[in-house]
């Protein structure tokens, strides 16, 4: 493959001189590639230059339009899994299948959901002594998990978040004004909901994030996990009682219009 079969530290730089070299070889243009795959030439511009994760399905398309065999496919599948710990990998790949998502949390706001500047400043705190290609591909990895999200029937995403992750300062107060401002974004996109339960609410129904996870097919399962590992359990008994504790979440935590106000206000008062 490009520069002799040399990984480049950052995947999507990787996924792209691939498309770049398999371009070369067959003596293609980028608009003959656009045309092959359905994709508009400026998205296949971006996968090229290392500025955007390919989907699935233009993966599969150059499989075809160069006729590799996967190669493209598989090699999507690696670099999707690349920035994740290990354990991380299961919970990923129970995300793209899911068709609900309930996820709570008192620390950070949920990956799928954050900003670049906010993720990084999240790994650079957990990671302090890796280098800037290193923590760019775990910044990749979890930015990519949004495109669940962007999917033609993307799964419901309930986001139930303490007010304490609102009020503690990730990456400075410009970085916190921006994420508080995506939030609010996101709370306009009919797939997504968004809750805030309030520091005045008294103690949580749960002490620890955690999220459920409801497939096309097949039953809810539950993932929580700590610094070092995470876990997932489809124990019915298990699940029942994480589902109860969401619910008394969803119940003590403000309804949607009034959490998108505090969202805002906060916004403003880290943006003065």
């Amino acid at each position: 493959m490009s520069e002799q079969g040399r990984e480049p530290a950052n995947g999507l730089e990787w996924f792209g001189r691939e498309i770049e070299a398999a371009l070369t070889h067959k003596g293609a243009t980028q608009r003959e590639l656009a045309d092959a795959t359905g994709y508009k030439e400026p998205y296949v511009s971006k996968v090229k230059n290392g500025k955007a994760l390919a989907s699935p399905q233009f993966a599969e398309g150059c499989d075809r339009f160069f006729n590799t065999s996967g190669y493209f496919a598989r090699t999507l599948v690696r670099i999707s899994e690349r920035g994740h710990p290990d354990w991380f990998i299961p919970y990923i790949n129970l995300e793209k299948q899911a068709r609900q998502i309930e996820h709570y949390s008192n620390n950070l706001i949920t990956g799928m959901l954050q900003t670049p500047k906010y993720a990084e400043a999240t790994f650079r705190s957990t990671h302090p002594r890796e280098t800037d290609d290193q923590i760019r591909t775990r910044v990749d990895a979890r930015l990519a998990r949004r495109e669940v999200m962007e999917r033609e029937s993307p799964p419901l995403l309930w986001v139930i978040l303490h007010e304490a992750v609102l009020r503690t300062e990730v990456g400075g107060r410009a970085v916190m004004a921006a994420q508080l401002e995506r939030l609010a974004s996101e709370a306009g996109n009919p797939h997504i909901e968004l809750q805030v339960l309030r520091s005045t609410a008294g103690a949580p129904p749960s002490a620890l994030p955690f999220t459920l996870l409801t497939p096309e097919e097949g039953t809810t399962v539950l993932y929580s996990e700590n610094s070092w590992q995470g876990h997932v359990t489809d124990s019915a008994s298990t699940v029942e009682v994480a589902r109860t504790t969401y619910e008394r979440l969803r119940a003590a935590a403000r309804d949607p219009d009034e959490s998108l106000a505090l969202i805002r206000k906060i916004a403003e008062e880290y943006a003065r």
